[in-house]
C-alpha cells in the first residue's frame, strides 16, 4: 500500500530499523545496538539526575527509578511519573532518557522515568503493578523530592502510553492517589485488534498489525488469550466500560500508525464521559517517526507533547 508520508519523514521511513517483535531476543539485541549508536543530547535547562528505587508491589522487588530535577526553581514543582514504550517486551529508562531530560528541561516538572518489569519474563500485570508503585511512591515522597503531590500525573509513549491509561484506570478503581493528568503518546489500549486502522496498516513503517499481535500475545501470558473473554481492562484500557472520573488526557496519534483509530476511539470516548481531553492527529506520520527530530512535524510532535505536560500539570493545582 502507498502511503502520504511526510516528506521529510519519507527518506527515512524503510531506514528506522523495524523491531522483531515476535523474537524478543533478537529485537533487544537490535535495541541495544540502538542504544550504543544513540548520541548524548544536551538540554536548554540543566537537569540533575538521580537514581533511586520505589516500595514495588506485595512479593515483588523494589522499583528502580531515575528522577529528573531542573535546576533553578523555587517552590514544590509539578511531577510526570514516566513510562517507557517498546511493545511491552523492550525499552528501558536509557533508552528514553533523552527524552526526558528534555520533558523536565522543558517542563519545569520533575520526571520520574520507571524501569517496569518486561513481558514476556513478566506479562501482565506485572509492568502495570511497578508503575503504580512507582506514582504512589512519587506521590508519598512528593516533599523530599521538591514536588506538589497534588500536581503528579501520568505519561506514556506507545505501550508506556497505555501502561498510563491503565495506571489512570487502576488509581481510579483502587481509591488511592489519583493523577492529576494523564499524556497517552500513541498508546496501545487494544488487544481486539478490530479498528480499520488495525485491520489495514499490515506494511507501514515503524510498527505493523503482526507486530501489535506479538506484543499483546507477550503482554496477556502467550498466544490465545489476545482478543479473547476475560481480559482485564486494566491490561486493555479500550475495554473499559466507565471512563468517568479519569484524570484530564491529552492524547495523540499518527495517521499511518495501526495504533491510530484505538487512540482516537479512546479520547472521543473520554470526551463523552465528561474527562477534559485533547486530541491531536499528526498528518503523513507513523509509528516513532517523531525520532526524526530535524522535520518539522516531528518538532510540532514533540512541541504539542510538552505543551500538554505544561498545562495538564499546571492544572492540576486546582483540582
Amino acid at each position: 500500500m502507498a502511503y502520504a508520508i511526510d516528506p521529510e519523514l519519507a527518506p527515512w521511513a524503510e531506514l528506522l530499523p523495524g523491531m522483531p517483535f515476535r523474537d524478543v531476543a533478537e529485537a533487544r539485541a537490535v535495541e541495544s545496538r540502538i542504544l550504543d549508536a544513540m548520541p548524548e543530547g544536551e538540554t536548554a535547562v540543566p537537569v540533575e539526575v538521580r537514581q533511586s528505587t520505589a516500595a514495588g508491589p506485595q512479593g515483588a522487588g523494589r522499583v528502580p527509578v531515575r528522577v529528573y530535577t531542573p535546576r533553578g526553581a523555587d517552590g514544590p514543582r509539578a511531577a510526570l511519573v514516566y513510562l517507557h514504550g517498546g511493545g511491552f517486551c523492550l525499552g528501558s529508562v536509557e533508552l528514553s532518557h533523552g527524552g526526558c531530560a528534555v520533558f523536565a528541561a522543558e517542563t519545569g516538572a520533575v520526571v520520574v522515568s520507571v524501569e517496569y518489569r518486561l513481558a514476556p519474563e513478566h506479562p501482565f500485570p506485572a509492568g502495570l503493578e511497578d508503575a503504580y508503585a512507582a506514582f504512589v511512591w512519587t506521590v508519598e515522597h512528593a516533599a523530599g523530592l521538591g514536588v506538589d503531590a497534588a500536581r503528579v500525573g501520568v505519561g506514556g509513549d506507545s505501550a508506556g502510553g497505555g501502561l498510563a491509561a491503565a495506571l489512570s484506570l487502576l488509581a481510579r478503581d483502587r481509591g488511592g492517589p489519583a493523577p492529576c493528568f494523564q499524556y497517552l503518546g500513541n498508546p496501545a489500549l487494544d488487544d481486539r485488534l478490530g479498528t480499520p486502522s488495525m485491520r489495514a496498516f499490515t506494511d507501514t513503517p515503524g510498527l505493523r498489525r503482526g507486530d501489535v499481535e506479538a506484543i499483546w500475545d507477550h503482554y496477556l501470558g502467550g498466544p490465545g488469550r489476545r482478543g479473547g473473554e476475560g481480559v482485564s481492562p486494566c491490561a486493555a484500557p479500550a475495554r473499559a466500560e466507565d471512563l468517568a472520573g479519569l484524570p484530564p488526557a491529552y492524547v495523540s496519534v499518527c495517521e499511518f500508525d495501526p495504533l491510530r483509530d484505538e487512540g482516537l476511539d479512546y479520547a472521543h470516548r473520554l470526551v463523552r464521559a465528561g474527562v477534559p481531553t485533547e486530541l491531536h492527529l499528526f498528518p503523513g506520520t507513523f509509528h516513532a517517526s517523531a525520532a526524526v527530530q530535524d522535520a518539522e512535524v516531528s518538532r510540532r510532535m514533540i512541541g504539542e507533547a510538552i505543551g500538554a505536560m505544561r498545562r495538564g500539570l499546571r492544572a492540576g493545582a486546582g483540582r
